[in-house]
C-alpha cells in the first residue's frame, strides 16, 4: 500500500468516513506559521485549492467557521455585512482550539467539538477537487467540495480579498 491510500485517523476522517464522503488523504511536512503556502507546494497543487479553515467570532463572541482559498484572504467587514452581524474578527488561537477541538495548523472544518455556523467563499464551489485539512497538523484531505454543501449546509459569501 502506498502512503497515500491512508492516513490518520481523526474526528475529522471520522466524520467524512460517517457521512459517506469519498476523500483521499495527502500527508506532507508541517511547516509552523507556513501555512497553505507551504501545503500547495508539497502537494504540488495550486494554492487556489487548498482550502483554510479559520475560526472566527461574532460581537458576542460566538464562533463561526469561514472557508476561503489559501491564496485569499477574509474581508471581515464584508463578512459581518453578508452575515447580518456588527464585528467580526479571528478568534485567538486558544479560543479557536476549545471551539473546534484542533490544534490551529490542524483545524479541519469537519469533527469539530463544537457544532458552529459555517460559511464558504462560494467560488470554492466551481473548483473540481479541493485541500482542506484533514484534522491534523501536515494532514490534507482531496475531496469535492460540493460535499461540503451536503454535510456542513455551510452559507454561501462573497469575501474574498486577495492576499
Amino acid at each position: 500500500m502506498r502512503p497515500s491510500d491512508h492516513g490518520p485517523e481523526t474526528p475529522a476522517t471520522r466524520f467524512l468516513k460517517t457521512h459517506g464522503v469519498p476523500f483521499s488523504h495527502h500527508p506532507y511536512t508541517y511547516e509552523e506559521h507556513g501555512g497553505t503556502q507551504v501545503s500547495a507546494r508539497e502537494l504540488n497543487v495550486a494554492e487556489h485549492a487548498v482550502i483554510k479553515t479559520l475560526i472566527f467570532e461574532d460581537e458576542q463572541a460566538k464562533p463561526l467557521i469561514v472557508l476561503m482559498h489559501g491564496d485569499r484572504k477574509v474581508s471581515t467587514k464584508e463578512l459581518a455585512r453578508q452575515i447580518g452581524c456588527k464585528k467580526i474578527e479571528p478568534c485567538k488561537p486558544e479560543v479557536a482550539n476549545r471551539h473546534t477541538g484542533f490544534l490551529v495548523g490542524g483545524t479541519s472544518p469537519f469533527g469539530t467539538k463544537k457544532s458552529m455556523p459555517v460559511f464558504i467563499e462560494k467560488t470554492i464551489l466551481d473548483l473540481s477537487l479541493i485541500y482542506i485539512n484533514g484534522g491534523r497538523r501536515g494532514y490534507l484531505v482531496g475531496i469535492h467540495p460540493h460535499d461540503i454543501l451536503r454535510t456542513l449546509h455551510p452559507g454561501q459569501v462573497a469575501v474574498a480579498l486577495d492576499k
